[in-house]
Parts: structure tokens; C-alpha cells; sequence
């Protein structure tokens, strides 16, 4: 292997965030998983992984969270599913850098899996395209597709059925009001509307939409029902996926900063920009450039 390529093996790839502009659950599959129907925003908030390609064939957690053991962490979990799949002899060393919560329906520790499956993808040089690597993808976590296919999108089926969105540029004020919310419990909540009529496209734009399962998290986790109300004070605030983190959109960045440096002390606020196309991405061609 030439030098130029052993320094591209150590690198830093980035995991961007999601947001659930609107949750439909529309039905629920034999098997227990929901049908659903959301539009998926990308979020310039991300996770950082170090991926260190190896040539001892070897899939090692250097460092991550520590809540999360690492046979447990989708991260290794993706690089060993990809190993499976392709039959490659080489390894990796991970190190995870955590920024989006855990439990906060941001999709960090998908969007961990997809980035350790797009990098690996690259550096062990396994050849599949996005589609392959999202079949693989989904069985580790039904997120996991579209932070490998990289743009915001229209989802459908339990989020796997995916139609790239381009939405209006959005400054989005994020709050963590400091609490984790399982998304099993909120699925499994006998409370939860599963019976949302089905709307298209077009009507995302034009129909009212919400969350469906912010009823049940506003019940159970009363925190996450105040910070709705104070957020919703400036703008229409809303849960992403099961929570428990809340959002609401703002016309600029300016607008966005002056309502995050009013969020009470107690939570953790972001100011984010919308992406229509993941940083994930942006970096894959800019080494395929170098490379090339």
C-alpha cells in the first residue's frame, strides 16, 4: 500500500443529525414494526468517527460513550455487519466522538452505523453501491438508510422507503431537555395513534401535519412536554421521532440565535442549519477526488 494511501486510512468522518419534520404512524406490520410516513431533515449537528482501516482484520472500539458497550454500539456493530456481508480480510479502529444525545430522536447512533458502513465501504474497498450498503443498513436500525443515501428525503414503510426531498433552507433551534426516551416504550405504548390516514408528497406542504407519538411522550416524560410549550412560545415546536429532543424551524440564523440564547440553563440547546445533502457525502467525493 502506498503512503498516500495509509494516510487516507486514518481519517475523521463526520455523522450528521436528522430531524422528523412530521411522524405519521399509519399502521403496524405483523412483526410488530410500525408503517410510518415522515420527511427526514440532515442537520449540520454531528458525531465525529475516527476509522482507521487495519490490515489484522480486527473491528476494535478505541474510544466511544460509555454507556454503550462496545459489542452494543451500532458503530462496531455496522463495521462487523459489512465484514459479513463482504467478506473482507482488513480491520478497524474506531474512536467516537459523541455530540447528538442518545435517546433524542436525532439519529446519532444510526447515523454512526451509516458513516462506519460509507467510509469502510471506501477504505476497505468493498465496491457496493448505496443501495447494498442500505440493505445492509436497515437491519441494524431502520435511520440507518438514509444517512446512507445522504439527503434529506421523504420516507414511507418503517423509514427505509426513501424519496429525496429538497426542502427550504431552515435555521432550527434544537432543545435536549435532559432526559432519554426509549423509542421502544413509545412504539409499544398502547396509547399511540397507529391509524394516521396517508398523505403524498404534496401534501406534506399543503395537509397539517404532526408527531404521533408526542401524545404519549408529552405524558410520560412531562419535561419534554415543557420544553414544547416554552419553544412554542416563538415558533410551532415539535417532537423529533420519539423524542426527547423538540425543534422549531426560523427563517434565519439570526432569528434562530435569538431564541436559543433565551432556552433555560436546565437543557441543552443547538442552533442548526438544515443540509439537503449529507457532509458524510461531501467528504466521500472530496477523497475519491484526491484519489482520483
Amino acid at each position: 500500500m502506498s503512503p498516500r494511501s495509509l494516510a487516507r486510512d486514518a481519517s475523521r468522518w463526520p455523522a450528521p443529525a436528522k430531524l422528523n419534520l412530521f411522524l405519521h404512524i399509519v399502521g403496524q406490520r405483523p412483526d410488530g414494526y410500525h408503517e410510518l410516513q415522515t420527511a427526514f431533515q440532515l442537520l449540520d449537528i454531528t458525531d465525529t468517527i475516527g476509522i482507521e482501516a487495519t490490515g489484522d482484520g480486527a473491528i476494535t472500539r478505541l474510544d466511544g460513550p460509555q454507556e454503550v458497550p462496545p459489542d452494543e454500539d451500532l458503530a462496531v456493530r455496522a463495521a462487523r455487519a459489512l465484514k459479513a456481508a463482504t467478506g473482507a480480510s482488513r480491520g478497524v479502529r474506531l474512536r467516537i466522538q459523541k455530540r447528538i444525545p442518545m435517546d433524542g430522536g436525532l439519529g446519532g447512533g444510526s447515523s454512526d452505523a451509516a458513516t462506519v458502513l460509507v467510509a469502510l465501504n471506501e477504505l476497505w474497498g468493498t465496491g457496493l453501491d448505496l443501495p447494498q450498503l442500505s440493505s445492509i443498513g436497515v437491519d441494524l436500525g431502520a435511520d440507518v438508510p438514509v444517512f446512507i443515501q445522504g439527503r434529506s428525503a421523504w420516507a414511507e414503510g418503517i423509514g427505509e422507503r426513501l424519496v429525496p426531498l429538497e426542502l427550504p433552507e431552515s435555521w432550527f433551534v434544537v432543545i435536549h431537555p435532559g432526559v432519554a426516551v426509549p423509542t421502544r416504550e413509545v412504539f409499544q405504548a398502547p396509547e399511540l395513534t397507529r391509524n394516521s390516514p396517508v398523505i403524498t408528497i404534496r401534501g406534506l406542504f399543503e395537509a397539517g401535519t404532526r408527531n404521533d407519538c408526542e401524545p404519549v411522550v408529552r405524558t410520560r416524560f412531562p419535561v419534554v412536554g415543557g420544553a414544547l410549550d416554552w419553544l412554542g412560545r416563538f415558533a410551532q415546536a415539535r417532537l423529533t421521532g420519539t423524542g426527547s429532543c423538540v425543534f422549531a424551524a426560523f427563517g434565519s440564523e439570526a432569528a434562530a440565535r435569538r431564541i436559543a440564547a433565551q432556552v433555560p440553563q436546565e437543557w441543552r440547546s443547538w442552533v442548526a442549519r438544515g443540509l439537503d445533502r449529507s457532509p458524510l457525502h461531501e467528504q466521500l467525493a472530496r477523497l475519491r477526488g484526491e484519489s482520483g
